[in-house]
């Protein structure tokens, strides 16, 4: 109860921190909005503060750092998004990519103390002031006893207390929305942020994010696409990483645009290929891939880091979406419809025929066209309108590939205004669909099967066993298999045995197998 009074008061003082900075409604965007909206925003600048930033984004981007850690990671998806929001507004926010103010050296000291046991100075021959900063961590610069330059990751102070108490907030405001708005249901508010609550609590362990990048890097071998820095495993903590030290520009620095040295097409290239092999080829992809993630070398190689936020998909999800991309690219939009109706995600009550033109009407405009020509702030809405009419519910176990997806795209929109998805994306997908819907994919579908039935088969002793238990006991009057004319209502007598009642779930693990041998 105490708890849920101060994640309310906390909720009033978000509204309050984005009315004092006027990000709340912000002057520049009040003729956007509705009059009444317009009007609370005019009553709210009373109390804004004065001699604010001019930049709307940059007075959002004040706000959100003074509101902590999940904030911070809102602005900086919305940071990569100046297709859809106004430039000038994204380029105020986009310090929140790696120029979030760092915490003094004195607590990062303490930190590494905590961490190994001893002052940093036995295990590093040097190490520096902070070099970038983030919502929940920030990195500095070290040498180890041998002259290996390293990067030393050190967690926030007491950000996991702070973190708890934002997702806390959102919680909250996502289960007064589903409350108050009943048509946000559909969106699934509340599932959105019990998997970003899940995803942010799980950063907040430097081990586990050792083990993604870990994870990653077959990928990147294998792929060719990125690089992952190496780790110093013993050097590892809950609260702090060590990895090689990477030397390079930032994909969030904006000289990166102009300088002639690097090649912007081709970053952007590589950026959406990473992303879209290792979700479709090896279900786990980066999943927090803002720029300032992003480092380009000299030698032009992409180098990711920061993998505190890693998404999974299952094999059953990677076909689904590999097949939704690669139907857009051939333009079989009825294909694409088959699909979402076989993955149950579009209600039985509406056709395959009318969806698969819904989804042309989003295909037709935007196919084979540049970044510059498409507005996607408008393919969204439509799409949003689609999902409407179909009565089509947010399915919460994509949610995380859907925010990197359109993440991802921002990103390889500023780096290249011309950049073209479908291009870009066809010899990844095709290459994925021929994999999936080959000879190799076929051949694993069937051991696939092959091995359910067998596992059904040796369930088959002990489901006969069950079966004669329960037609024993039906005999002998201790069980009445009549009544309401099914199982469910069976309603056993005195002394029956306790392994009846599992008699009918070996029933159907007999049909089951019956059934899974049949179809082979």
């Amino acid at each position: 109860m105490f708890r849920t009074i101060g994640t309310f008061f906390r909720m009033l003082k978000t509204g309050w921190v984005l009315v004092r900075h006027d990000a709340l409604v912000p002057s520049e965007y009040a003729g956007a909005v509705p009059w009444f909206v317009r009007m609370f925003g005019a009553l709210s600048r009373i109390f804004a503060i004065r001699g604010r930033a001019q930049n709307p984004g940059e007075r959002f981007a004040n706000a959100l750092e003074k509101l902590g850690p999940a904030y911070i990671k809102f602005g900086q998806i919305l940071s990569t998004r100046g297709d859809m929001l106004d430039p000038v507004f994204v380029k105020g926010l986009s310090r929140l990519k790696d120029k979030v103010p760092p915490f003094a050296m004195k607590e990062a000291e303490k930190m590494l103390a905590v961490a190994w046991g001893s002052p940093w100075q036995e295990k590093l021959a040097g190490l520096s002031e902070p070099i970038a900063a983030a919502s929940v961590a920030q990195v500095h610069k070290g040498t180890l006893k041998d002259g290996t330059e390293v990067a030393v990751k050190i967690l926030r102070p007491n950000i996991r207390n702070a973190m708890r108490r934002d997702m806390d907030v959102l919680h909250m405001v996502a289960g007064l929305a589903e409350f108050f708005v009943p048509d946000t249901k559909r969106l699934g508010p509340k599932a959105f942020v019990n998997t970003a609550d899940r995803a942010v609590m799980l950063e907040l362990d430097l081990r586990l994010e050792a083990a993604a990048q870990s994870e990653l890097t077959e990928a990147a071998t294998e792929t060719g696409f990125f690089e992952v820095p190496e780790i110093h495993w013993e050097l590892g903590d809950k609260d702090v990483l060590v990895t090689e030290w990477v030397d390079g520009m930032a994909v969030s620095d904006d000289a990166i645009l102009t300088d002639k040295n690097y090649d912007c097409k081709d970053i952007a290239r590589k950026v959406m290929q990473t992303f879209l092999a290792t979700s479709f080829d090896y279900g786990v992809f980066h999943a927090d891939m803002h720029e300032g993630n992003m480092i380009i070398k000299e030698d032009g190689a992409l180098v990711l880091v920061d993998f505190g936020i890693l998404g999974r998909l299952s094999p059953k999800e990677q076909r689904f979406h590999a097949e939704i991309l690669y139907g857009f690219i051939k333009r079989d939009y009825l294909r694409i419809a088959e699909v979402h109706f076989e993955a149950g995600y579009v209600p039985a009550h509406h056709t395959i025929e009318d969806f698969a033109s819904a989804l042309r009407s989003v295909g037709e405009p935007i196919f084979g066209r540049v970044a510059s020509d498409v507005s996607m702030s408008k393919v969204l809405v439509q799409l949003f309108e689609i999902t409407e009419i179909f009565d089509m519910a947010m399915q919460p176990q994509l949610i995380m590939l859907q925010k990197t997806m359109m993440q991802t795209e921002g990103v390889c929109r500023r780096l290249d205004p011309e950049f073209d998805m479908w291009s870009t994306a066809e010899p990844i997908v095709s290459n994925s669909m021929r994999r999936e819907l080959g000879i190799e994919g076929r051949l694993g579908d069937f051991l696939d099967n092959m091995d359910r039935a067998r596992r059904t088969l040796e369930k088959l002793p002990d489901a006969t066993e069950n079966i004669a238990a329960l037609a024993k006991a039906w005999a002998e009057g201790e069980v009445d298999l009549t009544k309401n004319a099914g199982l469910a209502a069976t309603q056993p007598k005195s002394g029956v045995p306790k392994g009846i009642a599992w008699a009918g779930v070996g029933a159907l693990v007999t049909l089951g197998g019956i059934w899974a041998v049949s179809n082979f």
